[in-house]
This record gives C-alpha cells, structure tokens and sequence, in this order.
C-alpha cells in the first residue's frame, strides 16, 4: 500500500509521530505501526494471561478465609465490603453480579476488571479482607527500611500495569519515548519485566506458563532495528 493511501486509512495526523520517529521515511513510518500493533498485541496478551494469574491467586487466597461466595457475600448487607470507605468496591460487585444472566462466582470474577482486582490491595479492602493478599506473592522481597514491600507497593506496581493496559486498550502507542517521537521501547519493555517479576513473586513458572505466546523482546528488538 502507498503511504498516502495507509495515511487516509490511519489518518495523517496520527502517523505523523511514525513520520517523525523515522525521518521522513514512509515504507519505516508503515513498519513502525505495524510493529507497535504488533508490540501491543503480544504484550497484551502477556497482561491478559497475568490477570487471570492474578485474579485466580486473589480469589483462592480469600475463599480460604471468607468462604466459596466471598465476593457476592462482601457486597451483602453486612459484608466485609459494606462500608463507606469500600463502597465503590461494593457498588463495583453488585454491577457485575446484575450483568450476569445467570450468577456464579467465577462468572463473577471473570467479569470484574483488572482495575477491581488492583484495588484490593489499596487499604481499605486489604484490611477488609483480612490483610492476607500479601500470600499472592510468596516470593516478593523481604522489606527493608529502604523499601517496603506492602500491599501499597503491590498496589502501586499494578497501577502501572492497568495504567498501559489502558493505554493499549485506547489504541495509544507503547513504541515511543514519552512526549516524543522518539523510537523507543524502554517503557514496553519496563513493564513487561515487571510482569515478569510480578509472575516470579508468585511462583508461577512464567516461562512455561507463556511458551509460544512471548515474543516480546523479538518485537522490540525488530523496532529497534528499524
């Protein structure tokens, strides 16, 4: 396809950071697109296959304290996430529970977002569950006065993680130097490492885990090369 007819597709305005990043030169410009879909495909698919790590570890950890309905019955009247300061939490459960045709509790966790699941490790459902999640992630670091790895820690590092799986999901590019068109795959490949990292605190064998799917730092690499 000639530039001029990718460009009315895709529109002009939105290739001209490709344009920038590779000099004017627009057979590089159509390539750099299509690796940063590329790019957002495959890491895509590595978040999407953390978040149901994530989600089922959450789930099994609390089931073993608050029983096989946990997240229906904190949204009760009564329950654990019946209090102000959980009341999104609450509100966020009962929406998903009204969505399902019929209920289950993993239809359930199925339909709550990765944003949900994050948030059960701000404070106020950290202690509302128990203050037991910290047991998602056996292998995390031992803290130090330097650094202590909580729940706000953990809390923090998945913010990371909605925070560009949101930006992939709005169609934002992930192959650039922040605010600039500049080739750059740092930020991809910072948050695929703490993907990674995240997989390893769980004792989950990341790599058996995303045999045939992980292509990430070929991709990267590719753009790089570009």
């Amino acid at each position: 396809m000639k530039y001029s007819d990718f460009a009315n597709v895709i529109t002009s305005a939105r290739m001209n950071r490709y344009l920038l990043a590779c000099g004017g030169n627009t057979r590089k410009a159509m390539t750099l697109y299509r690796k940063n879909l590329q790019l957002t495909q495959e890491l895509f698919t590595i978040l999407s296959c953390f978040e149901v790590a994530l989600r089922n570890n959450i789930d099994s950890t609390v089931t073993h304290n608050l029983g096989n309905d946990w997240l229906r019955d904190a949204a009760l009247p009564g329950g654990v996430f019946d209090t102000p300061r959980c009341r999104l939490t609450k509100e966020n459960i009962n929406d998903a529970i009204n969505k399902l045709h019929t209920y289950s509790h993993f239809k359930l966790i199925a339909e709550l977002g990765f944003g949900f699941w994050r948030f059960m490790f701000a404070q106020n459902q950290f202690n509302a569950t128990g203050r037991i999640l910290l047991r998602v992630f056996p292998s995390k670091p031992t803290s130090t006065p330097a650094i202590q790895y909580n729940n706000v820690y953990i809390f923090n590092q998945l913010a990371q993680l909605n925070d560009i799986r949101n930006r992939m999901a709005h169609h934002e590019p992930i192959c650039f130097l922040s605010g600039n068109p500049i080739k750059d795959t740092t930020y991809a490949r910072q948050h695929y490492n703490l993907i990674l990292q995240l997989f390893q605190w769980m004792q989950i064998d990341e790599a058996a885990l995303l045999y045939g799917l992980d292509h990430i730092n070929t991709v990267c690499n590719e753009i790089d090369n570009l």
